[in-house]
Parts: C-alpha cells; structure tokens; sequence
C-alpha cells in the first residue's frame, strides 16, 4: 500500500497506473482484508482500554465483552465491505 501511494504522489500516469489496478477484484479483496484486520484491532483494543477502566474485569464481563467486540467487528467490516466495494 505505501508502495502504491508513493506511486500515485509521483505522476498522473503513475495515479492512473494504481487506479485501474484497485478496480480490480483481487485488489478490493486484499484492501478488505487489510481493513477487516485494522477495524477488529481497533475494535478490540477499545474493548482493552474499557477493560483497563475496571469494566468488565470479571469471567462473565469478559465473555460479554468478547461477544460484542465480535458483533460490533462484523458490522463494522461489512460496512467496510460496502464502501470497498
């Protein structure tokens, strides 16, 4: 991805070189997953940060905490899918 920046901050044609090649599907698949990756870690670090605060220290706090992390994750990679795609 940095590779691809430089690339689009060099020329025009250099723009036009990595845009026709992130309309492809592979491309949008691979920046999906990078930003699936990137959105459940920031996800799961806030859950940390909140763990740090003294919520949800507990065993059934902490399998709560897990199951909205997973479901707030999932809404927000789709979301994610959506503007991708």
């Amino acid at each position: 991805m940095l590779y691809a920046l430089d690339k689009t901050l060099a020329s025009e044609e250099g723009f036009a070189e990595v845009q026709a090649c992130l309309t492809s599907p592979l491309a949008k698949l691979i920046i999906w997953g990078l930003l699936s990756a990137l959105l459940y870690h920031l996800v799961a670090g806030v859950r940390h940060l909140i763990m740090d605060m003294g919520v949800g220290e507990s065993l059934e706090g902490g399998k709560l905490g897990s199951k909205i992390v997973i479901a707030v994750s999932v809404v927000v990679i789709v979301l994610a899918g959506v503007w991708v795609w």
